[in-house]
């Protein structure tokens, strides 16, 4: 089969698509036809070598995809050939084939496409991990979501929305502010023309939010310790700021009764990721079915064209989700 290889760790001129063997699918597994895989950070940073792939993971860059199922495996008994699904892997997307465990499939809807299904798995799991399993939010209570317009930052303000939280989120355009607001934003801030610890505390009256999803870190850490309110919660998935904190008193963590939690997905072990994709498609499934949840595509590449996707990722130009096309 073919698939995008890396040549040796680099920019995103080391992608190539190579011939290479078929995976072969195991008892509890699908083969799958490929028709569509997501881009992610990750794809960026295992192509410069800084993301080690973990145990038992294809070494093919792609976390998620959407297909068509090919072959069983012989205990796999939920799924038909020929069926269309989508869902989360330790690697191997940017491929014509791959495999999937059958529990982390899910069926697509039938109104979403390949293109579209294919940018829901990463993005929203890891959003509905952060937001349900550690953030523990509640109706009615406020949530900061800093890179709104991100793919986990698109999904983020919609499972907040549908639980009936009050969504705030930081972007870094007009154009990126808008669209968060159509998702269900009741406050964007352009970090880049406002102070948005000055905004939130402003909006919230003094009291702050109940829960903050950050991405930034270092940069960010300050302000986000001034906007939490009394027994916050915040969610860390990456630190594009900076990770060394530095002149930090604990005695704000202790006075104000916070809680901080770090999470990747990707190493999660199998039955975690298997829970979680349960308990997501249980709540998403039909929401995406009623066009309640949509998936936010930003642009479909030709996988030919992977190296210019890594590039425009790379410069942040993306709302939502970027998508390369199988052929």
């Amino acid at each position: 089969m073919k698939a995008i290889i890396i040549k040796k760790s680099g920019g995103p001129e080391v992608l190539q698509i190579k011939k290479v063997a078929q995976p072969v699918s195991g008892k509890d597994e699908l083969l799958v036809q490929v028709k569509a895989a997501g881009i992610n950070r990750a794809d960026i940073l295992q192509r410069r070598g800084k993301y080690p792939v973990p145990p038992g993971s294809s070494d093919i860059l792609g976390l998620e995809i959407s297909g068509i199922v090919l072959e069983k495996g012989q205990e796999c008994r939920r799924w038909k050939i020929g069926q269309k699904i989508f869902g989360l892997q330790g690697g191997g997307g940017y491929a014509e084939y791959a495999c999937i465990h059958q529990d982390m499939a899910m069926p697509i809807p039938d109104h979403l496409s390949f293109e579209e299904a294919a940018a829901v798995p990463e993005a929203f799991l890891t959003a509905y991990q952060s937001i349900v399993w550690l953030g523990r939010l509640n109706q009615n209570e406020t949530i900061l979501i800093h890179a709104g317009a991100s793919g986990v930052g698109t999904a983020a303000i919609q499972l907040a929305r549908e639980i009936g939280a009050d969504v705030m989120v930081t972007a870094g355009s007009d154009k990126k502010i808008n669209y968060c607001t159509q998702l269900g934003a009741n406050l964007a801030i352009n970090y880049k023309s406002s102070n948005f610890d000055e905004q939130v505390l402003k909006e919230t009256a003094g009291n702050g939010v109940d829960l903050i999803l950050d991405f930034v870190g270092k940069s960010y850490w300050n302000q986000n310790m001034t906007v939490l309110a009394p027994d916050g919660r915040m969610v860390i998935l990456a630190t594009v700021g900076g990770s060394l904190i530095s002149n930090f008193d604990l005695r704000l963590f202790m006075r104000k009764r916070l809680t901080l939690s770090g999470s990747t997905l990707r190493n999660r072990d199998l039955s975690y990721k298997i829970r979680l994709t349960r308990e997501f498609a249980e709540f998403a499934l039909p929401r995406f079915s009623g066009n309640k949840l949509v998936a936010v595509v930003d642009k479909v590449f030709p996988w030919e064209k992977v190296s210019e996707a890594h590039c425009y990722m790379e410069e942040n130009r993306n709302i939502g989700k970027i998508v390369l096309a199988v052929s």
